[in-house]
């Protein structure tokens, strides 16, 4: 099974696409996406919401990584894993 893929996001009127990996932990998975050279973790929530997981440091060092594009990559993954 490959577990490569890509998640498209429409940004600031762009269509972007980011590499994606899926992660098996035990019971649960993880998304590990490529953005601009900083792999940035996704998991699911007690809700089932899916939220980036990234270090203060990481934010702060890579300025690109901009907050609303985080939710935005969330909110597709939402919508591919229903």
């Amino acid at each position: 099974m490959d577990n490569d893929f890509e998640i498209p996001v429409t940004y600031n009127g762009k269509e972007l696409t980011f590499p994606a990996k899926l992660l098996n932990y035990g019971f649960t998975v993880k998304l590990e996406i490529d953005i601009d050279n900083t792999k940035i973790m996704f998991e699911p929530d007690e809700e089932r919401y899916w939220r980036a997981l990234i270090s203060y440091e990481d934010l702060q060092a890579n300025k690109k990584l901009n907050p609303e594009l985080l939710k935005l990559i969330a909110s597709e993954i939402e919508k591919i894993t229903q």
